[in-house]
């Protein structure tokens, strides 16, 4: 850590907030860090909040490679993505001048909307009907037609986001280690004329996964949220799922692992 001196704080920018990040700011620069306003100067960004934030830290200062990234928990309550807690503020500063710290590297998927750029999640990328009707899609793994999907909408998550939405769906939890994604059915159609599989699956890291809008009245206009985020483009086609090059690492306690993590969350 000696080399990486610049931190950048993620959060809000409210009296309240400021009033209980002033003594993070204060141990930060007593300890010899330089505190900057520009992200793209930082070596170390810290999101202060929830997991929440944490995804929109990483959103907006453009997925870094080059640079850490730490979620802090205003509510004293570890997360998925929090490792240190505000009102803990000297030995999360100690912890960051000594060995007790390991780097955790996270999968990332990128997704291309019809070709037009990509964008990149550290959760997930979901699509939805933005009306109350299901929405058909053809799946393809790499060149194979799997299958033709109606319902809901789709789930695509790396492994860290199963825990969240595609959780919720009943999606299996997977290990961050495994470099993967899982697709997983939000109230799916199965009848005499729709037939998917049923339950969630997981892609390999080469893998690369088309989902085709079918086209039908009001069809080709679905609502896609990649993490936090809402996106609506109008006449959608085909999006491209595939599993990035890159990784962010994030900073974490030697003995908080992302299955003690889990059990913490939810046994």
């Amino acid at each position: 850590m000696e080399e990486r001196r610049n931190v950048y704080y993620f959060h809000k920018r409210d009296e309240d907030m400021l009033a209980k990040t002033a003594p993070l700011y204060e141990a930060t620069e007593k300890y010899g860090f330089t505190i900057v306003n520009d992200y793209r100067q930082a070596n170390i960004i810290a999101s202060i909040g929830d997991d929440s934030t944490f995804l929109q830290a990483v959103r907006k200062t453009g997925f870094r490679e080059d640079c850490l990234y730490m979620g802090i928990s205003i509510n004293n309550n570890l997360s998925m993505y929090c490792d240190f807690r505000i009102g803990d503020t000297s030995n999360m500063i100690t912890a960051m001048q000594s060995d007790l710290l390991e780097v955790r590297r996270y999968p990332v998927i990128e997704v291309s909307i019809d070709g037009q750029g990509t964008f990149k999640c550290l959760n997930e990328f979901s699509i939805r009907s933005s009306i109350i009707k299901t929405l058909v899609i053809d799946v393809f793994i790499d060149t194979l037609h799997f299958e033709t999907f109606r319902g809901d909408g789709l789930i695509v998550a790396t492994p860290t986001g199963s825990t969240a939405y595609n959780k919720s769906v009943n999606g299996a939890v997977v290990d961050p280690l495994l470099a993967c994604m899982q697709v997983s059915e939000v109230a799916s159609v199965n009848n005499n004329y729709y037939r998917t599989l049923g339950s969630s699956f997981v892609l390999g890291g080469d893998r690369t996964l088309m989902l085709k809008v079918v086209a039908e009245e009001d069809n080709d206009y679905p609502t896609m949220g990649m993490d936090n985020e809402a996106m609506s483009i109008r006449s959608v086609d085909k999006v491209q799922v595939k599993l990035s090059e890159s990784k962010i690492k994030t900073l974490k306690l030697k003995d908080n692992s992302f299955w003690e993590k889990v059990k913490r969350s939810f046994l």
